[in-house]
């Protein structure tokens, strides 16, 4: 298992999609980006014509905005998105050991050869130190539907006239989100990329630990667990939402998966942690059954944060389903 700072060690105690994330040195932060711009601005370029690098808040309605960086050119458009409490940093920093290398992280490395485009949810960690919630987005309150969630993804991608066909790269919780777009809009997804991602067939391997389990997910025993602001969902209503949608779309998909187990700090309840470590390899499997032909890649040594460990390997993913995506038009 990985070291881990002390850092984030005192921020982040186990999530139940999520351990403890790698460490994020404030030489990695720098690639987070924290600019702001205009919230009428456009993340296609002037016009909506080029694209053009872009970090800032974009307008989505209700009084409320959410902070969105765009880079690189090329279609389709490669949107990543967090795991549950995560911000977008993690999509921008390593946490390596060789052979793999330090650099790029999955951001820079997907923009050399696509546009690509990240954001932070509200009420989400930022890896800065010391880690804080984003104030990039203005706050939301309360447990957050699975729907309300891809709801403001569509409407931020709308809003910053982001070019279609998109290509979703969702990793742990993010993957609900993602894959609920999805499935409400077919036309607009390009591809499928899942990683370590969370699934619908999880809670029979709890049993009556399931309760446990989602406390847990929404009170990891971070300092924000009692912040008003501090992202919480409702997990049992987003299986639901997944499972009364319409089907995915007939898109290329790639799995990618740990094979060590969850980083979680001492003391973690056992009753949650073996369910769930059983549980995994059945999630993952599922995700696989998705889609025909969908390559399952594991990522050796890495545990739960592949993005972090294995960029190189997201990255590969990631070109290996925008050239199916390129290929299938």
């Amino acid at each position: 298992m990985r070291q881990r700072t002390a850092l984030l060690i005192a921020a982040l105690v186990a999530t139940a999609l999520a351990a403890v994330p790698g460490c994020a040195s404030t030489t990695a932060l720098r690639g987070a980006q924290a600019a702001s711009a205009s919230a009428s601005a456009s993340a296609s370029g002037p016009g909506g014509r080029a694209p053009r690098d872009f970090s800032g808040r974009i307008d989505i309605g209700g009084g409320r905005k959410l902070w969105l960086s765009c880079k690189g050119s090329g279609s389709p458009t490669v949107v990543l998105e967090p795991g549950l409490h995560d911000s977008s940093d993690t999509w921008t920093f390593t946490d390596t050991r060789p052979p793999v290398p330090k650099s790029p992280a999955v951001f820079p490395g997907v923009a050399a050869f696509a546009r690509v485009c990240t954001y932070d949810r509200p009420g989400t960690i930022r890896y800065t130190n010391p880690p804080a919630l984003t104030t990039r987005s203005t706050p939301v309150t309360g447990t957050r539907s699975l729907t309300a969630m891809a709801s403001d993804l569509d409407e931020l991608l709308t809003a910053a006239h982001v070019p279609g066909p998109y290509l979703l790269v969702g990793h742990s919780f993010g993957a609900m989100i993602t894959r609920l777009y999805a499935q409400q809009h077919p036309a607009d997804t390009a591809g499928l990329v899942f990683v370590d991602a969370f699934g619908t067939n999880a809670e029979p391997f709890f049993g009556a630990q399931w309760p446990a389990y989602l406390k847990l997910l929404n009170e990891p025993g971070t300092p924000f667990d009692e912040d008003p602001a501090f992202e919480k969902v409702d997990v049992d209503g987003a299986a639901a939402a997944v499972k009364a949608a319409r089907p995915l779309p007939k898109v290329p998909m790639a799995v990618l998966s740990k094979t060590e187990p969850f980083a979680v700090p001492a003391g973690s309840p056992e009753a949650v942690l073996a369910p769930l470590e059983r549980a995994w390899p059945e999630v993952q499997q599922a995700l696989v059954e998705l889609g025909n032909q969908t390559p399952h890649l594991l990522a050796t040594g890495s545990d739960h944060y592949v993005q972090l460990h294995d960029p190189d390997l997201t990255i590969s993913a990631i070109r290996l389903v925008v050239g199916r995506a390129l290929a299938g038009r």
